[in-house]
């Protein structure tokens, strides 16, 4: 129950820091908050979700290489900063991850390789990033999808040896790092 109400707090605690930003710019994407149980640990995923059509005048944009450029950190969604928050240690990939919130970016390559950045620090807009505040890059798994996805996705799924995958979907590609929670 004490660890439950950390997390709500600290959630609190950075939404509300982000309020006075998010109020002056304009979200041009929905947003959505994303929670799994992963043994034992509750890990959330708080971003914005932008679609493959251009929200003003609907032309299908170009994903990768296009709005996420290679070679360039992208923010990993739309507007406010995607904000990443585990309520114990994990191991994403082979990089420790201690507890708490962490704003997240990734560096995509034209060769398919992929990093996910975390980056501590938070509440920031999307676009504002400062490569001393990293915590850890961490290599991802590139995939094809079977299916197009349309709008940009983040899921938290288990795994069952344990643990648990984080997935980044969009267009025709998936990226993903398995992690598992530090006892």
């Amino acid at each position: 129950m004490k660890r439950t109400f950390s997390l709500l707090a600290l959630l609190a605690a950075v939404l509300v820091s982000a309020l006075p930003l998010a109020a002056q710019q304009n979200r041009l994407s929905p947003h959505e908050t994303i929670s799994q149980v992963v043994d034992g640990n509750r890990v959330m995923v708080v971003y914005g979700r932008p679609y493959t059509k251009h929200p003003k005048t609907g032309e299908v944009r170009k994903i990768w290489g296009g709005l996420v450029p290679y070679g360039k950190v992208w923010r990993v969604g739309a507007d406010e900063a995607t904000l990443f928050i585990t309520q114990k240690p994990l191991l994403i990939g082979d990089t420790a991850v201690p507890t708490g919130a962490y704003t997240l970016f990734l560096l995509p390559s034209d060769d398919g390789s992929a990093k996910l950045i975390i980056n501590k620090d938070l509440g920031g807009w999307g676009l504002s990033y400062a490569e001393k505040d990293d915590l850890a890059r961490v290599d991802l798994k590139k995939a094809a999808l079977d299916a197009p996805v349309n709008q940009f996705t983040i899921a938290i799924a288990k795994t069952p040896g344990g643990g648990g995958l984080l997935k980044l979907s969009w267009e025709n590609t998936e990226y993903s790092v398995p992690f598992t929670v530090q006892k």
